[in-house]
């Protein structure tokens, strides 16, 4: 007996009746990645979107603009690790030709792009990531081996013209949405359907305003035209294009010109131009006002929007970040006392009444100094002197202990304080 084994990964193929045949030769099947709209589309294509550039940039500088810090657990206490090799590289520089804002920027690009970022890691004689060198996602493989069950990472280098085979441990892997865990997926590739409709579009007003914002038309003759392509030439030539919008038409010998074609408002060209921009931003999960889209934003309601911007957008990300640099930077001894995160105060002050409002509940319930406010408002620290590290509470409050010491059982006997009214609470002023 003889068994025969088939790929899993190759298609299978299968008899096609006649009636099949028939119904495939008929259907023109277009090379554009699979795209309805027969646009071509791909991560570079895309960014020619505005509603895509817009989106990717704008998380990309946000998630770059924000402070990175390493810290290092000290029993109850945390602080920063300025010592630590890897506080640089996270903060300030990755490498000697990138800054920390460039580098993020790159990786963050990569991910909304293609659902991957991937860098170099460098470390030092200890061990420590020392440098961190940014590699192209599109030039990166990434499998399982077949011999160790490890995964490895094949990159394409175009600048040695080499391919470069690396271990788990020498890359810094930030994956986005996947299935595996192990690659992200493109949600460009995902939502190929929706940028590639955008895309045509875009292209379809562009060949609209140069024609002259003239639909096509058809040239009746009452007769035979010996050389119709040079009357369409010389046609095209005179009265197309955005200078020859509005020329008057000279018709001869009893020519006719019939429109053809819908105009912009019957086939819906903006309605539908305005559904691509909310599509795509539903992609991203950015707000369409911070891209431009203001129809449904008002005074009211925009500040709320920032801040679910920056809770269900930006913060998801963030969290990829923290927990891909405890994964790849830092070996198992240093995970035990260190650990990074992104600081968002910043984008969550709100406006100068709001941010006082809040600095003066915390102030005054005692869990937030006179210089850890002037600290998040970059205002230089006062001395002990002056206070500057005391913590305050509000004087006519005092823990229920305290009240319960001074009452006798409930009847009015007075313990500790003579100044106890029958029944009542002393005020630790009196």
């Amino acid at each position: 007996m003889r068994i025969f084994k088939r790929s899993r990964d190759k298609p299978e193929k299968r008899a096609v009746d006649g009636k099949m045949q028939d119904f495939i030769k008929g259907v023109d099947v277009d090379d554009s990645g699979g795209v309805s709209s027969g646009v071509s589309v791909d991560e570079m294509k895309s960014m020619q979107t505005s509603a895509v550039y817009a989106c990717v940039r704008l998380i990309s500088e946000t998630v770059a603009s924000l402070p990175c810090f390493l810290y290092k657990r000290e029993k109850e206490n945390q602080e920063q690790a300025r010592e630590h090799p890897l506080y640089e590289v996270l903060h300030d520089m990755p490498n000697p030709e990138m800054t920390s804002f460039t580098f993020r920027e790159c990786m963050m690009a990569s991910l909304l792009l293609y659902g991957n970022a991937y860098a170099r890691i460098i470390r030092d004689k200890a061990g420590h990531c020392s440098e961190l060198w940014y590699l192209k996602p599109q030039h990166m493989q990434v499998e399982r081996d077949i011999n160790t069950k490890k995964i490895k990472y094949t990159y394409s280098d175009d600048v040695q013209n080499k391919t470069i085979v690396y271990k788990p441990e020498q890359i810094f892997h930030v994956v986005g949405l996947s299935f595996d865990g192990v690659k992200g997926m493109s949600p460009i590739d995902q939502a190929r359907e929706a940028i590639g409709l955008a895309l045509a579009t875009e292209e379809y007003g562009a060949r609209f305003f140069g024609n002259g914002a003239r639909p096509g038309g058809v040239l009746e003759h009452p007769g035979v035209l010996k050389d119709p392509e040079k009357l369409r030439q010389s046609w095209n030539k005179v009265y197309q294009g955005t200078r020859n919008s509005n020329k008057i038409a000279v018709l001869e010998e009893g020519m006719r010109y019939h429109e053809i074609g819908l105009s912009p408002e019957a086939s819906q060209f903006l309605q539908t131009r305005k559904y691509q921009l909310n599509e795509i931003c539903r992609i991203f999960r950015v707000p369409p006002h911070m891209v431009g889209d203001l129809e449904r934003s008002t005074f009211s309601n925009i500040e709320h929007q920032s801040i679910d911007f920056v809770t269900h957008t930006i913060r998801p990300w963030l969290v990829r970040w923290e927990q891909a640099i405890y994964k790849c930077l830092l070996n198992e001894q240093e995970r035990r006392l260190y650990y990074a995160k992104f600081n968002v105060n910043g984008l969550l002050r709100g406006d100068f009444a709001t941010r006082m409002n809040g600095y003066a509940i915390a102030r005054q319930n005692g869990w937030m100094s006179a210089n850890d406010i002037r600290e998040l408002e970059e205002m230089n620290p006062l001395s002990d002197e002056l206070g500057g590290n005391e913590y305050l509470v509000n004087g006519n409050m005092m823990p229920i202990k305290s009240a319960l010491q001074n009452i006798g059982g409930g009847n009015g006997e007075q313990k500790g304080n003579p100044n106890l009214a029958d029944g009542g609470i002393a005020s630790p002023t009196q």
